[in-house]
């Protein structure tokens, strides 16, 4: 299932790669794409909305829809 989040607070690739990272640990199967300029996280996953997001949040971003 294909989800995709808009995300505050990412300003750089390390802020990419923790919030792919903190993914990734919910489903290791996980493909993340982000475009950091648009806020957009685009997630292809299995697991729910609400648990990915959960994810993004604990991680110390804003998920904002």
């Amino acid at each position: 299932m294909n989800q995709i989040f808009t995300v505050t607070g990412m300003t750089c690739g390390h802020c990419e790669k923790a919030v792919t990272r903190a993914l990734q640990q919910v489903d290791p199967q996980a493909q993340v794409q982000i475009d950091r300029t648009q806020n957009r996280v685009q997630v292809e996953s299995t697991h729910s909305r609400e648990a990915l997001g959960k994810a993004i949040a604990e991680e110390g971003y804003a998920v904002l829809d």
